[in-house]
């Protein structure tokens, strides 16, 4: 038995996007013991409710587009790309789900973006610092973050381990104000860039990460822990719901 974790494509208008990345995400779900259910854009919010119906984890996935700037008051800046609203409903319809369930949640990358804004947060439309944020989905080691204590990723940090870790990454935008009830979790020591946040919830799993774990997962211990206490909340969160008698 595995536990299901619903996941959209990343994507309405770039199907090669999607054939390249959504497999990632799927054989990191794999190796961490969960099956992906993956949810179509395209489809009706009803038939997204009924494959939710058989989901016990959410995960956001990356997407090539950006988040639109007027859902969270500001215009378009010059920089910043064009949006995919189809993705963006689907994602609402998600997290709308999650909230009202408590379903764990992992966001990864404009996932983490979307939840951001979703909660009343803000974005940064297009980063500019010393530190390269986007040096291609290849490279491993990209930059360090530091991650904040008493959060849910300091946890995984094995023992005697440095809080400042080497991660990937590959995005020109960032969280710059925080939704309601979101805490900082890790930061790019570098140049202060928010690079993952947390729902400040002791009993609700909802972990956002700037970079992409998914991509790591073969080459990092940490990578492979985000994964598993992902999955490992999905499971409590099955094994907390009453069980459905059968129907005669």
């Amino acid at each position: 038995m595995v536990v299901s974790i619903a996941i959209p494509e990343a994507t309405s208008r770039d199907s090669e996007y999607n054939r390249r990345a959504l497999p990632t995400y799927v054989d990191a779900l794999k190796a961490a013991g969960a099956e992906a259910v993956i949810v179509p854009l395209a489809e009706s919010p009803e038939a997204i409710a009924r494959l939710l119906d058989g989901a016990q984890g959410i995960l956001l996935p990356g997407c090539r587009f950006d988040v639109d700037p007027r859902r969270y008051g500001e215009d378009r800046a010059p920089e910043c790309g064009e949006d995919d609203p189809v993705r963006s409903k689907v994602d609402e319809l998600l997290l709308r789900r999650a909230f009202a369930h408590r379903l764990p949640v992992l966001a990864i990358c404009h996932g983490a973006q979307t939840l951001n804004v979703w909660r009343g947060g803000a974005l940064v439309q297009d980063l500019k610092t010393a530190v390269n944020h986007r040096p291609g989905r290849d490279v491993v080691e990209a930059h360090s973050v530091r991650i904040a204590p008493e959060t849910r990723l300091f946890a995984l940090l094995g023992e005697g381990s440095s809080a400042e870790i080497q991660v990937n990454s590959s995005h020109h935008q960032a969280i710059r104000r925080l939704g309601t009830g979101l805490k900082l979790a890790a930061v790019s020591p570098a140049d202060g860039v928010i690079e993952a946040v947390e729902l400040d919830d002791a009993n609700h799993f909802v972990v956002a990460v700037q970079w992409h774990p998914e991509r790591s997962y073969a080459q990092s211990e940490f990578s492979r822990a985000i994964f598993a206490s992902f999955i490992q909340a999905a499971w409590d969160w099955k094994r907390s719901q009453p069980e459905k008698k059968e129907r005669d």
